[in-house]
Protein backbone atom coordinates (compact mmCIF):
# COMPACT_ATOMS: atom_id res chain seq x y z
CA UNK A 1 0.00 0.00 0.00
CA UNK A 2 1.34 2.85 -0.76
CA UNK A 3 2.03 5.85 1.80
CA UNK A 4 1.52 8.78 -0.48
CA UNK A 5 -2.08 9.88 0.13
CA UNK A 6 -4.35 9.08 -2.75
CA UNK A 7 -5.14 12.31 -4.10
CA UNK A 8 -1.43 13.32 -5.19
CA UNK A 9 -1.30 9.86 -7.24
CA UNK A 10 -3.48 11.72 -9.66
CA UNK A 11 -0.86 14.07 -11.63
CA UNK A 12 -3.35 16.93 -12.07
CA UNK A 13 -4.57 17.19 -8.53
CA UNK A 14 -0.48 17.07 -8.03
CA UNK A 15 0.42 20.12 -10.09
CA UNK A 16 -2.41 22.00 -8.71
CA UNK A 17 -1.40 21.05 -5.33
CA UNK A 18 2.21 22.36 -6.32
CA UNK A 19 0.60 25.69 -7.48
CA UNK A 20 -1.35 25.98 -5.37
CA UNK A 21 1.61 25.76 -2.30
CA UNK A 22 4.14 27.91 -4.05
CA UNK A 23 1.07 31.10 -4.28
CA UNK A 24 0.62 30.58 -0.72
CA UNK A 25 4.21 30.53 0.01
CA UNK A 26 4.57 33.90 -2.19
CA UNK A 27 1.11 35.35 -1.06
CA UNK A 28 2.17 34.95 2.78
CA UNK A 29 5.22 36.89 2.18
CA UNK A 30 3.30 39.63 0.17
CA UNK A 31 1.44 39.65 3.36
CA UNK A 32 3.77 40.06 6.28
CA UNK A 33 6.27 42.38 4.45
CA UNK A 34 3.15 44.67 3.22
CA UNK A 35 1.99 44.87 6.81
CA UNK A 36 5.03 45.43 8.37
CA UNK A 37 5.92 48.18 6.46
CA UNK A 38 3.00 49.80 6.45
CA UNK A 39 3.03 49.78 10.32
CA UNK A 40 6.87 50.81 10.79
CA UNK A 41 6.44 53.48 8.10
CA UNK A 42 3.53 55.03 9.67
CA UNK A 43 4.77 54.73 13.17
CA UNK A 44 7.20 57.22 11.94
CA UNK A 45 4.94 60.20 12.19
CA UNK A 46 1.56 58.68 13.74
CA UNK A 47 0.82 57.30 17.65
CA UNK A 48 0.33 53.38 17.68
CA UNK A 49 -4.09 53.40 17.24
CA UNK A 50 -3.02 55.66 13.98
CA UNK A 51 -0.88 53.50 12.74
CA UNK A 52 -2.98 50.20 13.29
CA UNK A 53 -6.18 51.98 11.68
CA UNK A 54 -4.02 52.02 8.19
CA UNK A 55 -3.62 47.90 8.85
CA UNK A 56 -7.62 48.32 9.27
CA UNK A 57 -7.77 50.01 5.77
CA UNK A 58 -5.47 47.83 4.48
CA UNK A 59 -7.65 45.27 4.42
CA UNK A 60 -10.65 46.79 3.29
CA UNK A 61 -9.30 47.79 0.17
CA UNK A 62 -8.43 44.64 -0.23
CA UNK A 63 -11.95 43.47 0.90
CA UNK A 64 -13.61 45.95 -1.78
CA UNK A 65 -12.36 44.21 -4.55
CA UNK A 66 -13.40 40.69 -3.70
CA UNK A 67 -16.91 42.16 -2.34
CA UNK A 68 -17.60 43.80 -6.04
CA UNK A 69 -15.71 41.01 -8.23
CA UNK A 70 -16.16 37.91 -6.34
CA UNK A 71 -20.14 36.76 -7.19
CA UNK A 72 -19.79 37.61 -10.74
CA UNK A 73 -16.36 35.40 -11.09
CA UNK A 74 -18.20 32.67 -9.47
CA UNK A 75 -20.61 32.93 -12.63
CA UNK A 76 -17.76 33.03 -14.75
CA UNK A 77 -16.01 29.65 -13.00
CA UNK A 78 -19.18 27.94 -14.20
CA UNK A 79 -19.00 28.94 -17.97
CA UNK A 80 -15.05 28.99 -18.47
CA UNK A 81 -12.52 26.98 -18.09
CA UNK A 82 -11.13 27.38 -14.53
CA UNK A 83 -7.53 26.58 -15.28
CA UNK A 84 -7.76 29.57 -17.27
CA UNK A 85 -9.37 31.68 -14.11
CA UNK A 86 -6.51 30.67 -11.65
CA UNK A 87 -3.80 31.60 -14.25
CA UNK A 88 -5.20 34.93 -15.22
CA UNK A 89 -5.30 35.42 -10.92
CA UNK A 90 -1.59 33.97 -10.18
CA UNK A 91 -0.72 36.01 -13.12
CA UNK A 92 -1.76 39.50 -10.98
CA UNK A 93 -0.39 38.02 -8.10
CA UNK A 94 3.31 37.89 -9.88
CA UNK A 95 2.54 41.56 -11.09
CA UNK A 96 2.23 42.83 -7.92
CA UNK A 97 5.02 40.78 -6.66
CA UNK A 98 7.44 42.46 -9.47
CA UNK A 99 6.06 46.49 -9.27
CA UNK A 100 7.23 46.16 -5.59
CA UNK A 101 10.52 44.34 -5.99
CA UNK A 102 11.35 46.91 -9.16
CA UNK A 103 9.77 49.98 -6.28
CA UNK A 104 12.01 48.43 -3.33
CA UNK A 105 14.96 48.58 -5.86
CA UNK A 106 14.62 52.21 -6.94
CA UNK A 107 13.74 52.80 -3.43
CA UNK A 108 10.48 54.36 -4.15
CA UNK A 109 7.85 52.40 -2.08
CA UNK A 110 5.22 54.52 -0.39
CA UNK A 111 2.37 53.80 1.79
CA UNK A 112 -0.02 55.23 -1.00
CA UNK A 113 2.18 52.64 -3.18
CA UNK A 114 1.74 49.42 -1.22
CA UNK A 115 -2.25 50.11 -0.41
CA UNK A 116 -2.44 50.31 -4.60
CA UNK A 117 -0.50 46.71 -4.85
CA UNK A 118 -3.08 45.52 -2.19
CA UNK A 119 -6.20 46.62 -3.94
CA UNK A 120 -4.41 45.06 -6.87
CA UNK A 121 -3.99 41.60 -5.10
CA UNK A 122 -7.31 41.95 -3.40
CA UNK A 123 -8.34 41.58 -7.34
CA UNK A 124 -6.04 38.56 -7.63
CA UNK A 125 -7.41 36.81 -5.08
CA UNK A 126 -11.25 37.48 -5.67
CA UNK A 127 -10.15 35.73 -9.16
CA UNK A 128 -8.36 32.79 -7.53
CA UNK A 129 -10.52 32.31 -4.31
CA UNK A 130 -13.86 30.48 -6.62
CA UNK A 131 -11.88 29.39 -9.76
CA UNK A 132 -9.16 27.65 -7.51
CA UNK A 133 -12.05 26.39 -4.89
CA UNK A 134 -14.20 24.84 -8.15
CA UNK A 135 -11.28 23.48 -9.80
CA UNK A 136 -10.43 20.89 -7.27
CA UNK A 137 -13.12 18.83 -7.06
CA UNK A 138 -12.83 18.42 -10.40
CA UNK A 139 -8.79 16.87 -10.18
CA UNK A 140 -10.13 13.77 -7.83
CA UNK A 141 -13.04 11.09 -7.49
CA UNK A 142 -15.96 12.27 -5.53
CA UNK A 143 -14.98 9.89 -2.52
CA UNK A 144 -11.41 11.35 -1.98
CA UNK A 145 -13.04 14.76 -2.23
CA UNK A 146 -12.41 15.45 1.94
CA UNK A 147 -8.88 14.01 1.65
CA UNK A 148 -8.02 16.20 -1.14
CA UNK A 149 -9.63 19.36 1.01
CA UNK A 150 -7.50 18.14 3.74
CA UNK A 151 -4.37 17.74 1.32
CA UNK A 152 -4.81 21.34 0.06
CA UNK A 153 -5.39 22.81 3.37
CA UNK A 154 -1.54 21.35 4.09
CA UNK A 155 -0.37 23.11 0.86
CA UNK A 156 -1.26 26.05 2.33
CA UNK A 157 -0.75 25.90 6.00
CA UNK A 158 2.80 24.87 4.59
CA UNK A 159 3.03 28.05 3.16
CA UNK A 160 1.50 30.36 5.78
CA UNK A 161 4.11 28.62 8.24
CA UNK A 162 6.94 28.86 5.88
CA UNK A 163 6.20 32.49 4.19
CA UNK A 164 6.23 35.05 7.55
CA UNK A 165 9.47 33.86 8.45
CA UNK A 166 10.86 33.44 4.89
CA UNK A 167 9.38 37.24 4.42
CA UNK A 168 10.58 38.59 7.88
CA UNK A 169 14.24 37.14 6.75
CA UNK A 170 13.94 38.09 2.84
CA UNK A 171 12.78 41.12 4.32
CA UNK A 172 15.93 41.86 6.88
CA UNK A 173 18.22 41.42 3.84
CA UNK A 174 16.33 44.00 1.69
CA UNK A 175 12.88 44.78 0.38
CA UNK A 176 13.60 44.01 -3.55
CA UNK A 177 14.85 40.16 -1.85
CA UNK A 178 11.58 39.99 -0.23
CA UNK A 179 9.15 40.78 -3.35
CA UNK A 180 11.70 39.20 -6.05
CA UNK A 181 11.48 36.41 -3.78
CA UNK A 182 7.93 36.38 -3.78
CA UNK A 183 7.55 36.29 -7.94
CA UNK A 184 9.62 33.73 -8.43
CA UNK A 185 7.06 31.54 -6.09
CA UNK A 186 4.26 33.00 -7.98
CA UNK A 187 6.16 32.29 -11.63
CA UNK A 188 6.30 28.46 -10.28
CA UNK A 189 2.58 28.27 -9.11
CA UNK A 190 1.81 29.66 -12.60
CA UNK A 191 3.53 26.82 -14.07
CA UNK A 192 2.20 24.41 -11.90
CA UNK A 193 -1.03 25.69 -12.92
CA UNK A 194 -0.42 25.38 -17.06
CA UNK A 195 0.91 21.71 -16.23
CA UNK A 196 -2.78 20.51 -15.59
CA UNK A 197 -4.62 18.86 -18.06
CA UNK A 198 -8.15 19.79 -19.74
CA UNK A 199 -11.08 19.02 -16.70
CA UNK A 200 -14.38 18.28 -17.88
CA UNK A 201 -17.10 21.60 -17.36
CA UNK A 202 -20.51 21.63 -16.15
CA UNK A 203 -23.39 21.64 -18.30
CA UNK A 204 -23.67 25.12 -20.10
CA UNK A 205 -25.94 27.13 -18.36
CA UNK A 206 -29.20 28.41 -20.56
CA UNK A 207 -29.51 31.89 -17.71
CA UNK A 208 -28.17 35.16 -18.21
CA UNK A 209 -25.40 36.11 -15.32
CA UNK A 210 -27.39 37.78 -13.25
CA UNK A 211 -30.07 35.16 -13.13
CA UNK A 212 -27.68 32.86 -12.99
CA UNK A 213 -26.11 34.21 -10.08
CA UNK A 214 -29.46 34.70 -8.35
CA UNK A 215 -29.90 30.99 -8.71
CA UNK A 216 -27.10 30.67 -7.00
CA UNK A 217 -27.74 32.56 -3.69
CA UNK A 218 -30.85 30.97 -3.82
CA UNK A 219 -29.73 27.77 -3.40
CA UNK A 220 -27.68 28.51 -0.97
CA UNK A 221 -30.13 30.72 0.76
CA UNK A 222 -32.85 27.43 0.75
CA UNK A 223 -29.98 24.79 1.57
CA UNK A 224 -29.66 25.35 5.38
CA UNK A 225 -26.28 23.03 6.11
CA UNK A 226 -24.57 25.26 3.54
CA UNK A 227 -25.90 28.61 4.68
CA UNK A 228 -25.09 27.51 8.43
CA UNK A 229 -21.42 27.06 7.56
CA UNK A 230 -20.94 29.58 5.16
CA UNK A 231 -22.13 32.52 6.95
CA UNK A 232 -20.64 30.87 10.82
CA UNK A 233 -17.12 31.70 9.31
CA UNK A 234 -17.71 34.58 8.12
CA UNK A 235 -18.99 35.92 11.72
CA UNK A 236 -16.30 34.44 13.38
CA UNK A 237 -13.27 35.64 10.97
CA UNK A 238 -14.67 38.91 11.00
CA UNK A 239 -14.93 39.11 14.98
CA UNK A 240 -11.68 37.12 15.34
CA UNK A 241 -9.27 38.68 13.25
CA UNK A 242 -6.58 38.82 16.11
CA UNK A 243 -3.62 38.00 12.96
CA UNK A 244 -4.63 41.74 11.78
CA UNK A 245 -3.21 43.31 14.40
CA UNK A 246 0.34 41.03 15.15
CA UNK A 247 2.47 44.15 13.65
CA UNK A 248 1.74 46.19 16.58
CA UNK A 249 1.92 43.10 19.04
CA UNK A 250 5.07 42.83 17.43
CA UNK A 251 6.24 46.22 17.62
CA UNK A 252 4.82 47.80 20.35
CA UNK A 253 3.47 45.11 22.73
CA UNK A 254 5.26 42.33 22.91
CA UNK A 255 8.44 44.28 21.40
CA UNK A 256 9.95 41.18 19.46
CA UNK A 257 10.33 43.53 16.25
CA UNK A 258 10.38 42.50 12.97
CA UNK A 259 12.26 39.04 13.38
CA UNK A 260 9.36 37.89 16.38
CA UNK A 261 6.48 38.84 13.39
CA UNK A 262 7.49 36.33 11.27
CA UNK A 263 7.08 33.48 14.44
CA UNK A 264 3.83 34.98 15.41
CA UNK A 265 2.39 35.15 11.80
CA UNK A 266 3.68 31.35 11.45
CA UNK A 267 2.20 29.98 14.93
CA UNK A 268 -1.25 29.68 13.89
CA UNK A 269 -0.47 27.84 10.34
CA UNK A 270 1.67 25.53 12.42
CA UNK A 271 -1.05 24.74 15.07
CA UNK A 272 -3.38 24.22 11.92
CA UNK A 273 -0.90 21.99 9.57
CA UNK A 274 -0.88 19.78 12.30
CA UNK A 275 -4.37 19.29 12.29
CA UNK A 276 -4.72 19.29 8.96
CA UNK A 277 -1.65 16.28 7.90
CA UNK A 278 -3.76 14.34 10.56
CA UNK A 279 -7.01 14.45 9.14
CA UNK A 280 -5.32 13.74 5.53
CA UNK A 281 -4.12 10.57 7.19
CA UNK A 282 -7.54 9.97 9.59
CA UNK A 283 -10.69 11.81 8.18
CA UNK A 284 -13.61 12.57 10.84
CA UNK A 285 -15.63 9.96 10.46
CA UNK A 286 -18.85 10.93 12.95
CA UNK A 287 -19.88 13.96 14.81
CA UNK A 288 -18.49 16.47 12.37
CA UNK A 289 -21.36 19.35 13.22
CA UNK A 290 -20.19 19.02 17.12
CA UNK A 291 -16.41 18.86 16.40
CA UNK A 292 -17.06 21.89 13.71
CA UNK A 293 -18.65 23.74 16.54
CA UNK A 294 -16.23 23.05 19.27
CA UNK A 295 -13.44 24.21 16.44
CA UNK A 296 -14.95 27.49 16.38
CA UNK A 297 -15.02 27.89 20.41
CA UNK A 298 -11.86 27.19 21.22
CA UNK A 299 -10.37 29.31 18.54
CA UNK A 300 -12.74 32.31 19.88
CA UNK A 301 -10.68 31.38 23.50
CA UNK A 302 -7.57 31.21 22.17
CA UNK A 303 -7.90 34.39 20.53
CA UNK A 304 -9.02 36.14 24.06
CA UNK A 305 -5.69 34.36 25.79
CA UNK A 306 -3.67 35.99 22.99
CA UNK A 307 -5.42 39.60 23.13
CA UNK A 308 -4.09 39.14 26.61
CA UNK A 309 -0.83 38.18 26.80
CA UNK A 310 2.40 39.88 27.05
CA UNK A 311 4.35 36.91 27.33
CA UNK A 312 5.86 35.46 23.44
CA UNK A 313 6.02 31.76 24.53
CA UNK A 314 2.22 32.30 25.98
CA UNK A 315 0.82 34.43 22.57
CA UNK A 316 2.79 31.97 20.31
CA UNK A 317 1.21 28.89 22.38
CA UNK A 318 -2.24 30.76 22.05
CA UNK A 319 -1.67 31.52 18.33
CA UNK A 320 -1.35 27.63 17.54
CA UNK A 321 -4.30 26.38 19.05
CA UNK A 322 -6.13 29.42 17.45
CA UNK A 323 -4.69 27.87 14.49
CA UNK A 324 -5.92 24.21 14.64
CA UNK A 325 -9.18 24.74 16.22
CA UNK A 326 -10.02 26.83 12.75
CA UNK A 327 -8.33 24.54 10.65
CA UNK A 328 -10.74 21.58 12.50
CA UNK A 329 -13.67 23.67 11.78
CA UNK A 330 -12.75 24.59 8.44
CA UNK A 331 -12.36 21.01 7.50
CA UNK A 332 -15.52 20.15 8.32
CA UNK A 333 -17.35 23.52 6.92
CA UNK A 334 -15.14 22.84 3.57
CA UNK A 335 -16.36 19.36 3.26
CA UNK A 336 -19.99 19.57 3.86
CA UNK A 337 -20.14 23.18 1.35
CA UNK A 338 -18.68 20.97 -1.32
CA UNK A 339 -20.68 17.90 -0.70
CA UNK A 340 -24.11 19.64 -0.83
CA UNK A 341 -23.48 21.50 -3.50
CA UNK A 342 -23.96 19.74 -7.35
CA UNK A 343 -20.95 21.12 -9.44
CA UNK A 344 -23.00 22.92 -11.81
CA UNK A 345 -23.23 25.31 -9.30
CA UNK A 346 -19.71 25.14 -7.48
CA UNK A 347 -18.60 28.01 -8.84
CA UNK A 348 -21.16 30.12 -8.01
CA UNK A 349 -21.37 28.82 -4.17
CA UNK A 350 -17.71 28.43 -4.15
CA UNK A 351 -17.59 32.68 -4.84
CA UNK A 352 -20.18 33.31 -2.23
CA UNK A 353 -18.14 31.08 0.19
CA UNK A 354 -14.52 33.05 -1.11
CA UNK A 355 -16.47 36.12 -0.16
CA UNK A 356 -17.69 35.33 3.19
CA UNK A 357 -14.62 32.73 4.38
CA UNK A 358 -11.81 34.28 2.51
CA UNK A 359 -12.57 37.52 1.65
CA UNK A 360 -13.56 38.05 5.63
CA UNK A 361 -10.20 37.60 6.50
CA UNK A 362 -9.95 41.59 5.02
CA UNK A 363 -12.59 42.22 6.30
CA UNK A 364 -11.78 41.14 10.06
CA UNK A 365 -8.69 43.16 9.38
CA UNK A 366 -10.53 46.45 8.58
CA UNK A 367 -12.45 45.19 12.17
CA UNK A 368 -9.77 45.15 14.15
CA UNK A 369 -8.22 48.34 12.67
CA UNK A 370 -11.21 50.33 13.47
CA UNK A 371 -11.94 48.75 16.59
CA UNK A 372 -8.12 49.25 17.70
CA UNK A 373 -8.30 52.97 16.89
CA UNK A 374 -11.44 52.99 18.87
CA UNK A 375 -10.43 51.25 22.07
CA UNK A 376 -7.17 49.99 21.50
CA UNK A 377 -5.28 46.86 19.81
CA UNK A 378 -5.71 44.68 23.07
CA UNK A 379 -9.12 45.67 23.56
CA UNK A 380 -9.99 44.83 19.94
CA UNK A 381 -8.68 41.45 20.37
CA UNK A 382 -10.46 40.99 23.14
CA UNK A 383 -13.63 42.29 21.99
CA UNK A 384 -13.38 39.88 19.04
CA UNK A 385 -12.81 36.89 20.81
CA UNK A 386 -16.32 37.05 23.05
CA UNK A 387 -18.30 38.05 20.03
CA UNK A 388 -17.01 34.89 18.29
CA UNK A 389 -17.72 32.94 21.21
CA UNK A 390 -21.19 34.20 21.27
CA UNK A 391 -21.70 33.72 17.48
CA UNK A 392 -20.98 30.04 18.21
CA UNK A 393 -23.75 29.24 20.53
CA UNK A 394 -26.14 31.34 18.64
CA UNK A 395 -25.52 29.56 15.64
CA UNK A 396 -25.32 25.92 17.08
CA UNK A 397 -29.14 27.34 18.28
CA UNK A 398 -29.98 28.62 14.68
CA UNK A 399 -28.92 25.60 12.53
CA UNK A 400 -29.66 22.42 14.13
CA UNK A 401 -29.42 20.72 10.67
CA UNK A 402 -25.95 21.58 10.93
CA UNK A 403 -24.87 21.03 14.51
CA UNK A 404 -26.61 17.42 14.14
CA UNK A 405 -24.52 16.66 10.95
CA UNK A 406 -22.74 12.90 11.72
CA UNK A 407 -20.86 11.89 8.54
CA UNK A 408 -19.83 13.63 5.57
CA UNK A 409 -22.67 12.24 3.18
CA UNK A 410 -23.26 13.95 0.10
CA UNK A 411 -27.33 13.85 -0.96
CA UNK A 412 -28.10 11.93 -3.82
CA UNK A 413 -27.13 13.44 -7.24
CA UNK A 414 -24.18 15.73 -6.12
CA UNK A 415 -21.11 14.64 -7.98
Amino acid sequence: MSIIPAPLLIPDYRAFWVARLFATLAGMMMVIVIGWQVYDMARETMPPREAAFLLGMIGLVQFLPMLILTLFIGVIADRLDRRHMARVAVGIELACAAALAAMAYADAITIPALFVVAGLLGVGRAIAGPSLSALAPNLVPRALLPSAIALNSIAWQIGAIAGPPAGAFMYAISGTTAYGSAALMFAVAMAGLFAIGPVPRPPASTLKPLRSLIEGLGYMRKNQMVLGAITLDLFAVILGGATAMLPVYARDILQVGVEGLGPLRAAPAAGAALVAVTLAIRPLKRHVGIIMFAGVAVFSIATIVFGVSRSMPLSLAALAILGAADMLSVYVRASLIQLHTPDQMRGRVSSVAGLFISATNELGEFRSGTSAAWFGPVESVVIGGVGALIVTGLWAWRFPVLRRADRFDAPDGMG
